[in-house]
């Protein structure tokens, strides 16, 4: 019953169908900029420097203390810098001892620090790792599906922008139907999706079945 209370409460204030498609783009591109994505622990980068092959390297994972080991130069700060940032603060470093005029450039391989929650009646909630553009229902399946019980009309999306928590109700059936498009998630997004007390009592009433043919049998003996 609480449970319904809850998704009742939340269904009448979070926006639906093109209001809410409508509420996520307009919140994705204010949260959204890859130019500016902020390197974070655990993260894995390459590193390209132009004509030395000896120096570049892929997927070198940024330690828990944010920090990259890279060839001559040893340990880079990485956390919190922009590719663009790096880029050039690994120039600098290797422009001051070993080369000239060094052409460096820095790409994010995988964004470990960029996650999203998966929540209410799926298989298996959690927190899960985004690597690349990752949707709703990719989010779904990330969490292995949602339960029997799961109200597919009542699949709530959460975004936090500049300290503001807004979200969106969206329906995976017609998603599925392809009736309505797949929505982009961003890091740190919360799925939580919806308990529908109508397929929890017809599943009660199931379960029930077995026990009340055998009350009925009894009874007619």
């Amino acid at each position: 019953m609480a449970a319904g209370c809850v998704e009742n409460q939340t269904s009448r204030v979070l926006p639906r169908g093109d209001d809410a498609y409508q509420a996520l783009a307009a919140r994705a591109a204010s949260v959204e900029a890859p130019v500016d994505y902020r390197i974070g622990a655990l993260d894995t980068i390459d590193v390209a420097v132009f004509a030395e092959p000896d120096l570049s390297v892929k997927g070198v994972q940024v330690d828990a203390a944010g920090n990259v080991e890279l060839p001559l130069i040893g340990t880079v700060p990485a956390a919190g810098s922009t590719a663009r940032q790096l880029s050039d603060r690994v120039g600098r470093l290797y422009g001051a001892r070993y080369l000239e005029h060094p052409q460096v450039t820095v790409s994010v391989a995988t964004a470990v620090s960029q996650r999203v929650t998966v929540q209410g009646e799926v298989t298996e909630p959690g927190v899960y790792d985004l690597k690349g553009t990752t949707t709703l229902l990719q989010a779904i399946s990330l969490a292995k599906g949602e339960t029997r019980v799961a109200a597919l009309r009542s699949v709530s999306v959460f975004r936090v922008v500049e300290g503001t928590r807004v979200g969106a109700i969206f329906d995976i059936a017609a998603i599925r139907r392809g009736e309505q498009p797949d929505p982009a998630l961003v890091g740190n997004d919360m799925v939580i999706v919806g308990y529908s007390a109508g397929k929890g009592a017809w599943r009660d009433t199931l379960a029930a079945a077995p026990l009340l043919n055998v009350f009925a049998f009894n009874a007619l003996r």
